[in-house]
């Protein structure tokens, strides 16, 4: 017997025990894919034979079997099932999931499994167990149909046994196999003018005397149904579409006006609304072989298909994820007529839920039904229905290329009882917070997998909710920096060796160097005016750009002072021809803004400046307590006994303490050095150091030499506020070319400077499949007072430094930077904002990753 089920059912093995079923589960079902009460029982109870614990057991398997189907895998459930109220369970799952419930009947004699059971064991069932089981089963067969099981197969012998062979098919509506491309065509309502021009304009070779059209060479048509009603040549647009379909040049699902049809011409009776009466005058007058070869063809729609590896799904009123590639009598409804809620609205059409708003799936999902002025794109979904019978267009989707292609309605057929300019809200703005929280692992193109911690985005939900920007504009937050190895030099913690042997081992061959300014991180996105950001970024308070923290809050607590920056940058974008040459419209830049007190003065209030008040006070007061005793006790200084048994040289102890003094002042002077009064905008300096993203491109393609004179053409030179990063190339392969790197960094921060940051020549460097870190800072020796304390460097501070790790800061770093570039990649497709964002939360989640902060 050839046994065919669904590659996607819950299959339900039906016998009395001893029938055979848990060997026949063996020999053609994977072990993942038979779930057996005997195990169920065995795992809750260590006994596969505890009656007491069957319910129990029963709870878990369904709930396994559910997780199963969600992830649509085919699920076997090996129990006895010979109870009608046993099999409910089962009828009741594939209903749940929107799937086939298949019946495998081993309806074996009652003498053979008796005998069976004798031998085994580990059972002690009673002859009049079996006997009523076999009675049980007896009474079922002939009902399991009736009962909610889509197909049934018995087996009453065991040779019928021996001969079985399990076949397992695709859905219907699996075409996965099919990668396109397609032209996807929208409502059509009996347009057939402009359905022939739509497809000449897509290179369709149309002959409209005789209904055929021939598709250009490798591409096919999918039509999204409801080819009738209201429109002047319906029969024509059946005759077209039928014949598209039956040569294999088309595909087409059902609409609920196609399904309407065919209840009428199967000789129900259904109201003549909404322009059937139309369709059925004209339809009336064809022959009687035309009328049932649309009848065969309209019966033959299936509700949705999926289509390129499940990347592109098709149905006429849109699809939920959960619901693709399932086949039930919900999923057809919903196909058909969308999310309703039952009510009409004032116009009596039916209220629908905006589905597509809460859309998370990976398929592009193109759908019609709904008629709007424009293609309404939201979360990956299409609704390409522009409402073509009603005077609007007729629209073509094609995919892969994401290409609109429209023809104008030639006049309104059919006044719509809706205005088409009354349309539904769609937001694709939507954050909802499941998308963010737990435990989530985000694909990336340059690191595959990133995992953010459950805890993590808890934390920036805190942050992100409380004190962030508007989630309009952060779409990209700069990765974590690591330094570079620890020096080998004694009395340096960091050295350019480390940075440029770092790139030299892992195969680069040059590397920029560029000045690291003493200031804050700040990303600048700036649009060319108003209009712009409310297009662009559906920010319509009026605002035309922003500046944020790398934690994505507003760098400016005073927005006048913001936009007062943000409308220098537009001047000398637009004096520079930048918005030109660069065809744009906006713009975002990652920048560093100074002075450091700028955003830095309650740090510089409450930490550093308390720490060079309280040491100079204390060491003031211990060295003039040891000049004093120097004083009072003269030449024996240097046999002074300060506890019993232990001796002080106090010219010795005045010394150290000199130096604690020296190296406290050196303290201060290094973070006052990165501070000034700001009276004005002009007291403000910002150094732009890469070009993230415009419209339609990021600039990752490009290295860090074309970012450095691509700033300096457009942005600096023109407006004190805006200055140029100082930066070295370096040949990590040629000695002096090192040296002279090297001389850089030292002369660099002899003068005051933080250091320097070392960059891969190229933008993102990578060795093999290996993501290289796309920086790694330098910083002087004076500039590191800062950060580790005043005294790192005295005594055995320095040495003990020496022995931090880097591993954990350089996978955020790798983790960070692959998420921002992801999040911009992002942006710029024109994803929806949540996918968008979570990136950026992503990288704000990561950041509370216990790292050493000095780092």
């Amino acid at each position: 017997m050839r046994i065919e089920i669904p590659e996607l059912a819950v299959v339900a093995l039906i016998g009395v025990s001893g029938s055979g079923k848990s060997t026949f589960a063996k020999k053609f079902f994977k072990p993942t894919e038979v779930l057996s009460s005997d195990y169920f029982r065995a795992l809750i109870s260590d006994d596969e034979n505890n009656q007491r614990v069957t319910s129990q057991a029963f709870d878990t398997l369904y709930y396994v079997a559910n997780k199963r189907l969600e992830l649509g895998l085919l699920t076997v459930i090996d129990a006895t099932n010979v109870q009608k109220e046993a099999r409910v369970s089962v009828i009741n799952l594939a209903k749940e999931q929107n799937c086939h419930a298949v019946a495998i009947v081993l309806d074996m004699p009652e003498k053979l499994c008796k005998e069976r059971n004798a031998k085994r064991g580990d059972r002690e069932f009673e002859g009049h167990v079996i006997a009523r089981q076999a009675e049980q089963l007896r009474r079922s067969v002939r009902h399991l149909q009736k009962e909610g099981f889509r197909y049934v197969f018995v087996l009453k012998s065991e040779d019928e046994l021996s001969g079985v062979e399990i076949v397992r098919t695709p859905l219907w509506n699996n075409k996965k196999g099919e990668t396109g491309p397609f032209d996807i065509i929208g409502d059509i309502h009996g347009c057939y003018g402009e359905l022939c021009a739509l497809l000449e304009k897509l290179e369709y070779t149309v002959d409209k005397e005789n209904f055929t059209a021939a598709p250009p060479h490798g591409r096919k048509a999918i039509f999204l149904g409801d080819l009738c009603d209201r429109g002047p040549d319906n029969i024509s647009v059946l005759r077209l579409v039928m014949g598209m379909v039956k040569t294999g040049a088309a595909y087409c699902v059902a609409g609920n006006h196609d399904v309407k049809l065919l209840k009428k011409l199967r000789g129900s009776n259904v109201l003549l609304t909404h322009g059937l009466d139309k369709t059925v005058e004209q339809i009336e007058a064809q022959s009687e072989e035309f009328i049932a070869e649309a009848k065969t063809f309209l019966d033959g729609l299936l509700s949705h298909y999926v289509l390129d590896g499940g990347n592109l799904v098709v149905a006429h009123a849109g699809l939920k994820e959960k619901f693709h590639g399932r086949g039930s009598a919900r999923v057809r409804d919903f196909c058909l007529y969308g999310d309703t809620t039952g009510e009409t609205d004032e116009y009596g059409l039916p209220v629908r839920l905006q589905w597509a708003n809460e859309y998370r799936g990976k398929a592009a999902v193109v759908y019609g039904h709904t008629p709007t002025p424009e293609v309404e794109a939201i979360n990956n979904t299409f609704c390409i229905d522009t409402g073509c019978v009603f005077g609007g267009k007729l629209t073509a989707y094609r995919y892969p290329e994401g290409e609109i292609v429209q023809v104008e309605a030639r006049r309104e057929y059919y006044a719509p009882a809706k205005p088409l300019t009354d349309k539904p809200v769609l937001n694709d703005d939507v954050l909802n917070v499941d998308d963010v929280l737990g435990q989530k692992y985000l694909a990336t193109r340059l690191r595959r997998s990133v995992k953010i911690n459950a805890e993590n985005s808890a934390a920036a939900l805190e942050v992100i909710s409380r004190f962030a920007a508007a989630p309009h504009w952060l779409i990209y937050l700069p990765p974590t920096m690591s330094p570079c190895e620890t020096s080998k030099l004694a009395d340096y913690l960091e050295y350019p060796a480390e940075a440029f042997d770092y790139y030299k081992t892992h195969g680069i061959g040059k590397v920029v160097c560029e000045q690291k300014h003493m200031g804050s991180r700040a990303v600048i996105v700036l649009c060319k005016d108003a209009e712009t950001a409310a297009k662009r970024f559906k920010v319509n308070d009026g605002s035309f750009g922003i500046i944020y923290t790398r934690t994505g809050r507003h760098f400016f607590e005073n927005t006048e002072t913001q936009n007062n920056i943000l409308m220098r940058l537009q001047n000398a974008l637009a004096f520079s021809g930048f918005w030109n040459d660069l065809g744009t419209d906006w713009v975002c830049l990652d920048t560093e803004l100074m002075p450091w007190s700028a955003k830095a003065q309650k740090l510089l209030e409450e930490q550093y400046a308390p720490v060079g008040r309280a040491g100079r006070s204390g060491i003031d007061a211990v060295s003039g307590a040891i000049k004093k005793a120097i004083a009072v006790l003269g030449e024996s200084v240097d046999n002074v006994e300060a506890m019993p048994g232990q001796r002080v040289d106090l010219d010795l102890l005045l010394e150290r303490y000199q130096k604690r003094a020296d190296a406290l002042k050196l303290y201060t002077q290094a973070y006052r050095r990165y501070c000034w009064d700001v009276a004005s905008i002009d007291d403000y300096r910002i150094a732009p150091f890469h070009i993230l993203a415009t419209e339609g491109k990021t600039w990752s393609g490009e290295n860090h030499i074309w970012h450095m004179e691509t700033i300096a053409k457009y942005i600096t030179g023109t407006d004190p506020v805006f200055i140029a990063t100082n930066h070295l190339l370096v040949n990590v392969l040629d000695e002096n070319s090192v040296k002279a790197g090297v001389k850089w960094w030292e002369e660099l921060t002899a003068s005051g400077g933080e250091g320097m940051v070392v960059k891969p020549y190229d933008f993102i460097a990578q060795k093999g499949s290996e993501l290289l870190q796309p920086a790694v800072k330098c910083r002087g020796r004076e500039y590191l007072r800062i950060i580790y304390g005043p005294e790192y460097m005295l005594e055995g501070n320095l040495l003990r430094l020496k022995k931090r790790s880097l591993s954990k800061k350089r996978n955020l770093a790798l983790s960070e930077f692959a998420l921002g570039m992801e999040s911009l990649e992002r942006f710029v497709r024109g994803e929806p904002l949540y996918r968008v964002h979570e990136c950026v939360f992503g990288v704000l989640a990561m950041e509370s990753e216990p790292v050493d902060p000095r780092l």
